[in-house]
């Protein structure tokens, strides 16, 4: 696994959820949502960096995003958008959030957590 990197990709989030049979999936989880409409599918996979620019593609929209992680190093992608910072220096998730919020995502949602 020394190239691969960790994250996870919310299945609602992709116009094709095919494309998580081309990773290695770690781990699921479904949110505990009451309305079976609001919950989402998590899948934790390992994944190569050049998989991760396909994720941008298959994005449905802007409201959406993935992150990605190998050591502190954070991949965040959005719709044909990527952005790469450093984990334990917040001066660097600037960007990251500022765009993040400007297409509509909630500051909570932004908070990128690795493990």
């Amino acid at each position: 696994m020394k190239n691969k990197y960790k994250g996870t990709i919310v299945e609602e989030s992709l116009k094709d959820n095919r494309a998580l049979n081309n990773f290695e999936i770690v781990g699921f989880e479904i949110t505990k949502n009451k309305n079976p409409i609001n919950r989402w599918h998590l899948y934790n996979v390992n994944i190569s960096k050049k998989d991760i620019e396909k994720i941008s593609k298959n994005l449905k929209s802007n409201k959406w995003y993935a992150h990605f992680w190998k050591g502190k190093e954070v991949i965040a992608v959005f719709k044909n958008k990527t952005f790469i910072f450093n984990y334990d220096k917040k001066e660097t998730w600037k960007p990251v959030i500022e765009y993040g919020l400007s297409i509509g995502i909630p500051r909570k949602q932004l908070d990128f957590p690795i493990n």
